[in-house]
C-alpha cells in the first residue's frame, strides 16, 4: 500500500528545516478520541479548545493534547489531567508540570508571557513546579489528521511505553505527516522524523546528558524553517551537540533565500545561506492529497566568521 511516508521515504526527502515552529509548547492530556483538529473535536469542551486556540494565537505558544499509549478510554471530565508547558529557546529552556481537574483553568495563563519565556503564569494559575523526571517523548498519532501517523506513530509510542520510557505520549500534531513516525522531544524542543524506537532511546538518553542527536532531526521548533536548517548545519559541520550551545542570532533575507547568523555560547559564529527549493518530482504531502512539490530548506553554504564580523541582533 502506498502511503505519503513511502513516497517522502524512497524519495529521500530531506528533514532539516521541516519541524513545526512553537517558542512554548503547552500540553493537556485528554483521553478519548481525537478529530482532526483535535482542540475542537475531542471530548474537551470544544468552547474550551476554540478559547485556547484564540489565546494563544501569535503569542509563540502552541497548544496540543496529549494521551498516554494504549487504549484511550475517557474516564470522564472530573478526571485528573496531566498538563506540561515547554519553553524551548537556548538558554531559558525548561519543564514544568501540573495536574488540574479543570482544564478551563488554562484561560487564566498570560499566554504573551508564556510565549516569551516566563514560566510564572503556569505555575501561579495550576500550581506547577519545574519538571524534574523524565524528558518527554511525544508521538504524533492522530489518524484523523493522516493515516500514517495512526499506523506507524502508535506502535511506536506503544512501544517505547513497554520498554519502560516513562516519558512516552501520544500527540496530537506535529507536522509534516509523510515523516511518520514524528516525534518532539522536550525540553529542549527537537522535532524527528522517520523515528524507530531503538533511535529514540538513544535521542532521549542524550537528552538526559543535554545534548542533541542530529540524525533524523528536523529541527528546534524555537526557529523558524530557516534557522532550523541552519543551526543543524552547523551543528554538523562543528560537531557540537551540547543542547543549548547554538543559538540563531540574525536572519536576513525573505523566501527564497535566507542569509542567518548562527552563534555560539563560546563566542563564534557562523554565517549560512539557506535556499528555498521545490522537492520534485511531485509526491502526496498527506495521504489522499493531490500530488504536490513540498518546500525545502537548502543549506548552500556555511562559514566560520571572526567573532566581531557580525553585531550579533536579533
Amino acid at each position: 500500500m502506498s502511503t505519503c511516508t513511502t513516497a517522502s521515504r524512497d524519495l529521500d526527502e530531506p528533514l532539516a528545516g521541516t519541524a513545526a515552529t512553537a517558542r512554548t509548547w503547552l500540553l493537556l492530556e485528554q483521553p478519548g478520541p481525537w478529530g482532526a483538529k483535535a482542540l475542537t473535536s475531542s471530548h474537551l469542551d470544544p468552547k474550551l479548545g476554540r478559547a485556547l486556540e484564540a489565546a494563544a494565537r501569535d503569542t509563540g505558544v502552541r497548544i496540543a493534547l496529549i494521551r498516554r499509549p494504549g487504549r484511550h478510554a475517557d474516564c470522564g471530565t472530573s478526571a485528573e489531567r496531566q498538563v506540561f508547558a515547554a519553553h524551548t529557546t537556548p538558554g531559558n529552556v525548561w519543564l514544568h508540570a501540573a495536574t488540574t481537574r479543570a482544564p478551563e483553568r488554562l484561560l487564566d495563563l498570560d499566554f504573551t508571557a508564556l510565549g516569551e519565556g516566563d514560566p510564572r503564569t503556569f505555575d501561579a494559575a495550576l500550581q506547577g513546579r519545574h519538571h524534574t523526571g523524565e524528558p518527554l517523548a511525544l508521538v504524533c498519532t492522530n489518524g484523523k489528521r493522516d493515516r500514517c501517523c495512526a499506523l506507524l506513530g502508535r506502535p511506536l509510542a506503544a512501544e517505547l511505553a513497554a520498554s519502560g520510557v516513562a516519558g512516552a505520549w501520544e500527540v496530537t500534531h506535529l507536522g509534516g505527516h509523510r515523516f511518520s513516525p514524528t516525534l518532539l522531544v522536550l525540553p529542549y524542543g527537537y522535532a524527528y522524523g522517520r523515528a524507530e524506537a531503538h533511535a529514540v532511546k538513544e535521542i532521549l538518553q542524550d537528552v538526559r546528558e543535554g545534548r542533541v542527536v542530529t540524525e533524523g532531526c528536523r529541527g528546534n521548533s524555537a526557529w523558524e524553517r530557516p534557522g532550523q536548517a541552519a543551526e543543524l548545519a552547523v551543528r554538523r559541520a562543528s560537531g557540537e551537540h551540547a543542547a543549548e550551545a547554538l543559538s540563531i542570532v540574525r536572519m536576513d533575507g525573505a523566501a527564497p533565500r535566507w542569509d542567518v547568523t548562527v552563534a555560539h555560547t563560546d563566542g563564534r559564529l557562523w554565517r549560512v545561506i539557506v535556499a528555498q527549493g521545490t522537492s520534485l518530482p511531485p509526491r502526496p504531502e498527506s495521504c489522499g492529497s493531490a500530488l504536490g512539490s513540498p518546500a525545502r530548506m537548502d543549506v548552500v553554504a556555511v562559514r566560520e566568521m571572526p567573532r566581531a564580523a557580525i553585531p550579533v541582533a536579533c
